[in-house]
């Protein structure tokens, strides 16, 4: 694909063109550099990866850079992160890439997909199957250079206000889930809604929502999800390890020192870990006092799930056609075949005969 003829036919690129790249800001002889992110300042997990992004990279630089984080609603409203940043009205932004699928399919790759990977497997492929080198790539065409910075882990298949029986249940109801997985759940008839996550809340307890999925445990119930919905999924189709991503402007990045573009990489992929492990260690307990509050904690039956294969199956032949997403689709996928069986056969047997001797 020629990239600069896809950035020339797209009204981003025109945007992107037009807008001119702010004087670098300075602060104590420091260079400083505005984040704006996808989420509310204080969210639990997704802000907190923002904050330790800038942070790692603030102590890295030392004397040289400071991330300013300025989250939703604070500079930019959270789904014009991605324009801010490739027009140069901000620096560098913090979310999760498949809010941008509309700009092109191949974004969802770096957060998560329907019947994807785990995060130890997009680890692999990110950091040893070229996924990195497609993430450029792809950032290329907007005029981005992005790297992995956070991830929740599985997510949940979401609240619902009744139990779901069957494929059938999903025709008309109103849902939010971004991504691919809201084009499958689509044509399975849902009616999907993609909203920031500072606008569920008041959707779902207003019933603009009949439901909506969000990330975890932990940080569903932070938010309040359990007091407006009573049927929670705790395994879902869509996303099975959502990565975080921090883009950063191109000609910032290249205007940068070798050292700084360092700060930037190491600082991210530092908070790619501490994220995920920030999550481990608090939807375990989240989960026990939700169920202890009432929560059903449910199941999808079978019949859905393979629905859920079905329409996820859809979606991926609607964008084969298109030779980028066709490149990332199979490094993807062929990256996760090759990982998948050893993690099975290893950790994943040894959890459950560990399981099964000492009872848990």
């Amino acid at each position: 694909m020629d990239r600069r003829s896809f950035l020339r036919s797209t009204a981003l690129g025109s945007t992107a063109a037009a807008g001119a790249l702010a004087a670098p800001a300075y602060a104590q002889g420091k260079r400083t550099l505005t984040m704006v992110t996808t989420w509310p300042r204080g969210f639990a997990g997704l802000a907190d990866a923002a904050d330790k992004t800038a942070e790692n990279i603030n102590a890295i630089a030392g004397d040289s850079l400071n991330v300013e984080v300025k989250h939703a609603g604070e500079l930019v409203g959270a789904f014009d992160a991605f324009d801010a940043v490739t027009a140069g009205q901000a620096d560098m932004y913090h979310a999760g890439d498949y809010y941008w699928v509309n700009q092109h399919p191949g974004f969802a790759f770096f957060a998560s997909v329907p019947f994807g990977m785990t995060a130890s497997e997009l680890n692999a492929w990110y950091y040893h199957g070229g996924g990195m080198e497609h993430h450029h790539g792809l950032g290329e065409i907007f005029g981005l250079k992005s790297f992995l910075a956070g991830n929740t882990g599985s997510q949940a298949g979401g609240w619902f206000r009744k139990e779901i029986n069957g494929p059938e249940d999903f025709q008309g109801l109103r849902f939010r889930m971004p991504g691919l997985g809201g084009k499958a759940l689509g044509l399975m008839g849902a009616s999907i809604q993609n909203l920031p996550g500072g606008e569920i809340y008041q959707a779902l307890s207003s019933g603009a929502l009949d439901g909506t999925e969000w990330v975890g445990p932990w940080s569903d119930e932070k938010i309040g999800f359990q007091e407006v919905a009573d049927f929670y999924y705790v395994a879902g189709f869509h996303e099975p390890a959502t990565a975080l991503t921090l883009g950063v402007n191109s000609e910032v990045f290249e205007s940068l020192t070798g050292a700084q573009q360092k700060a930037i990489e190491i600082g991210a992929a530092a908070t790619n870990e501490w994220s995920l492990s920030q999550y481990l260690a608090n939807n375990g307990a989240a989960l026990q006092r939700l169920q202890s509050g009432g929560v059903k904690v449910m199941e999808f039956p079978d019949s859905v799930w393979e629905a859920f294969g079905a329409a996820t199956q859809q979606v991926y032949e609607e964008f084969l056609g298109d030779e980028l997403f066709k490149e990332i689709y199979d490094s993807y996928f062929a990256s996760m075949a090759n990982v998948s069986p050893w993690i099975s056969k290893s950790s994943g047997a040894y959890r459950a005969q560990r399981d099964r001797v000492l009872g848990a």
